[in-house]
This record gives C-alpha cells, sequence and structure tokens, in this order.
C-alpha cells in the first residue's frame, strides 16, 4: 500500500491572477452557517467546482482562501512568520483564552511563550507523566459497565480532564480538585458546547467581553487558577515537582525575568483548551473504527499484548488522517502573497484544509478506508498529514496527544472486548469547532 509522500505534481498554469480565487456566490451569513453545520459537504462542493484553492467567507473571519494541494500547504508552513500570522487568525478566542495565550500570539511573543512550553510536552519529561495517564485511564476504563450500549466520548473527556488536572496543573485529589475540576468543566462549555460557542462567535470578540454573564464564567475560573497559581509559587517543594504548572512557575524568559501570573493563567486555559476535547474526540474516532473493523482491532490487540507499538502508533496516525478534529489551519496574511496562481490581498487568511489533504487519493489510495497499514512501513508526510498544522505554529501538544492516546488505547483494549452498539457507521457532527462522532461513539464492551 503505497504511504504519503511530501511531494505533489508542480502547478502547470504561471498565470498569476490578481483578486480572489472562486467560491459559492451566496452571502456571508448563509457560507457561516453552512460552515457551521457541514463543513465537510461545503468543502467537498468547493472543491469539486473549483479546484484544490477557492474562497469562503464566514461572520467575523474575514475571507479565507482554502487550500488543498500539498505544495501550497507546504508554501504556508514554511513561509516567512512575519507574513503568516496565526495568532490574528485565532482572535475569536482571545476573550475566552487571554492575551498571552500562544494561539493568538505572532511573532517574537509566540516564540518567547512557545520556548518555555517546550520542554515539559516533549521528550523525557513527557515520557514521565506516562504512569500518572496510565493509572488514569485504567481506574476510569475499570469502572465502565459490560453488555450496555455506553457513550465513550463523555469518557474520553473525562480521562483527558484528569491528566490534565494531574499533569498540567498538578492538582490531587480532595476538596480542591473537585472545585477546579467543576469550574474547568464549566470553562470549556465556552469552546466545546455549540450552544456556549454561538454566542460568542455571533457577538464578536469584543462585544463578548462585556457580557455579564460571559465575565462570570471567566471570573469563577480565574480566581480558582490564580489561587492555584499563588500556592505554588509558595511551594517548599517546587524543584521537586514535574508538573506544568510548577515549571512555569520555575520557567524565566530569555531576559532572565519569570512568567506573570496572567501569562501563566492564559497558557494554562490553552494547554486545556487544545488538549482536553481534541485528544478526547480523537480517541473516541479511533474505537468507533477500530470496533467496525474487528480485524484491525484484533491486530491492535495482539501487538498490544506482545508489546509492540507500531500498530498503536499506525492506527492513531490513520484516525487523524481519516477522523481530524480540527478541519482547517488559519494563517492571516500581513502583506501581498502569490499562492497558486494567485497575488492574494494582505488581509486574507489562507486556511490548508486538513479534511482535504488528507483524502487526497493520490497521497491515499482509498482514502475513504480506515487502513492503519498504510503507516507501518513509511511515516506521515510533513505537508500530507496535517492534523497538527506545521511549520513553526505545529501544535506544540502534538507529541503529548499522541502519547496520551496510545496509553489510553492500550489501557482499553487490554482490558475489554468491544464491538459497536450499532453496525452503521457513525457520522461526523460538527459540535463547535471539532468534528465529533454522531453517537458520541457508542460501543458494547465486554
Amino acid at each position: 500500500m503505497e504511504a504519503s509522500t511530501d511531494t505533489a505534481p508542480p502547478l502547470l498554469d504561471r498565470t498569476v491572477k490578481q483578486g480572489l480565487p472562486p467560491g459559492l456566490p451566496l452571502p456571508r451569513a448563509v457560507q457561516t452557517a453552512i460552515w457551521s453545520r457541514q463543513a465537510r459537504r461545503l468543502l467537498f462542493t468547493c472543491q469539486e467546482r473549483y479546484g484544490d484553492i477557492f474562497t469562503v467567507k464566514i461572520v467575523y473571519e474575514g475571507t479565507w482562501v482554502m487550500l488543498a494541494d500539498p505544495e501550497m500547504v507546504k508554501q504556508v508552513f514554511t513561509g516567512d512568520p512575519r507574513v503568516y500570522h496565526a495568532g490574528e487568525g485565532n482572535q475569536i478566542l482571545e476573550p475566552v483564552l487571554g492575551p498571552n495565550s500562544l494561539l493568538v500570539l505572532d511573532e517574537k511573543p509566540h516564540m518567547s511563550q512557545r520556548k518555555l512550553l517546550l520542554p515539559p510536552l516533549h521528550g523525557e519529561r513527557m515520557q514521565g507523566y506516562g504512569e500518572t495517564m496510565r493509572e488514569i485511564a485504567a481506574r476510569e476504563i475499570e469502572s465502565w459497565p459490560t453488555g450496555v450500549p455506553y457513550k465513550l466520548r463523555p469518557r474520553m473527556q473525562a480521562i483527558t480532564l484528569e491528566i490534565i488536572l494531574r499533569t498540567v496543573f498538578g492538582v490531587g485529589e480532595g476538596e480542591r480538585m473537585g472545585e477546579l475540576r467543576a469550574a474547568l468543566r464549566d470553562f470549556l462549555d465556552l469552546t466545546t458546547n455549540p450552544l456556549q460557542l454561538l454566542p460568542i462567535i455571533l457577538a464578536g470578540p469584543n462585544r463578548i467581553r462585556r457580557l455579564p454573564w460571559f465575565r462570570r464564567r471567566i471570573e469563577r475560573v480565574d480566581e480558582l487558577i490564580y489561587r492555584e497559581i499563588a500556592e505554588r509559587r509558595r511551594a517548599e517543594d517546587l524543584e521537586q515537582r514535574d508538573d506544568i504548572l510548577s515549571l512555569l512557575v520555575a520557567a524565566r524568559h530569555e531576559d532572565g525575568s519569570p512568567m506573570s501570573d496572567g501569562e501563566m493563567r492564559d497558557e494554562l486555559l490553552t494547554l486545556l483548551v487544545a488538549g482536553h476535547e481534541t485528544t478526547a474526540t480523537s480517541l473516541s474516532w479511533a474505537m468507533e473504527r477500530l470496533c467496525r473493523h474487528p480485524e484491525k482491532l484484533g491486530c491492535l490487540r495482539e501487538e498490544v499484548e506482545a508489546g509492540s507499538d507500531a500498530y498503536l502508533t499506525a492506527t492513531i496516525q490513520e484516525t487523524l488522517r481519516l477522523r481530524p478534529v480540527i478541519s482547517i489551519v488559519i494563517r492571516r496574511l500581513t502583506e501581498p502573497v502569490e499562492i497558486g496562481g494567485y497575488e492574494l490581498p494582505a488581509g486574507v487568511s489562507v486556511t490548508p484544509s486538513v479534511y482535504l489533504v488528507h483524502r487526497n487519493p493520490e497521497i491515499y489510495p482509498e482514502p475513504e478506508r480506515f487502513l492503519p497499514e498504510r503507516f507501518l512501513d513509511k511515516p506521515p508526510g510533513t505537508y500530507t498529514w496535517i492534523p497538527f498544522g506545521g511549520g513553526v505554529r505545529r501544535c506544540l501538544g502534538a507529541s503529548f496527544a499522541q502519547f496520551e492516546m496510545a496509553v489510553v488505547l492500550e489501557e482499553l483494549v487490554k482490558r475489554h472486548k468491544i464491538r459497536p452498539a450499532n453496525p452503521k457507521p457513525e457520522r461526523v457532527f460538527r459540535r463547535a469547532i471539532t468534528e465529533t462522532p454522531r453517537h458520541d461513539a457508542e460501543v458494547v464492551l465486554f
């Protein structure tokens, strides 16, 4: 089976056109409504009509030029960060995550924060969280009922939240853990619940700050997070602790200054939002696909029991290819750029389409099939497998998320046999900004 590749045929038409690529002749509000509920249908329709570069217009998001060609994706990911701004493209999140969030920063401020967050999310430090992850996953999985239909996604969310509370916030069991868990669950609704996110989108990032109900939600979680930061600053065992909050308290900027409370608050919430819903959803999709392919699930179980991780890694990679949680990557142009034969103006956002790139049949033969084997002999391509984006803005938690997925899947397949509650595959359901299983990955464990 042919695996992914970083290259694609060169573009033949080198005529540079002025203005935007074509797009659906629909009002911005109508395009926004379609995007919010049927993003994949919109992407497929436009690609069939206009090819691998087309325009989509979204309320409060400006103009998106969607890209489905790996060469165009490479141009974006390897482009000058001063020209391709990711932070500007994420400004809708600024009222929720704060002005210091890695997701809303660009250029030097972004790189400064990234350097501080990188060490605990990679390498030996990350591997050190494995036992904690395993303990949390095993305890949760052992509590699940057998012989009855059971929705996995809410339970995967419970696992990923507990992992964040322990590894990121460093909070143990007790009253503080209960308070923080409840506040963070409520906070997460702002970014994962469509009914909560819709007012933020409709009001826009500036007006939403002034709404009392929004301020109350933010103030509640802020109070608890600042309490944790203050407690950690006073901790006498700070050097012995390995949770990410403790590491941030000890971290220093290049000029020797410590992170401020505001910086830590924003990055802690960023790690929460970026690492909770996305990982839980990917785990749910992995089981939704595996239980409908019993031969793949059997192969995975055999290799896990034998102590091998090659098929497990390939299963995670194929799940993220076939069911990426986020559909697009956004970069806002600060100056005109020629891409895909068009001279695009400053202010436009170029948006590599994760979904369309992952379904290119020239890169992935039989793209709709779930085939972990396609990644056994060759790793994913840098510009053809992009569930975590790419370039200097590649998701900082990509390694952490895949490591966490591996731990949880291992524990699950070792403890249970699994079949789907309904033999019919679950459709993709757009929940806020993520793509989730329509029935929350409902299975029967035995």
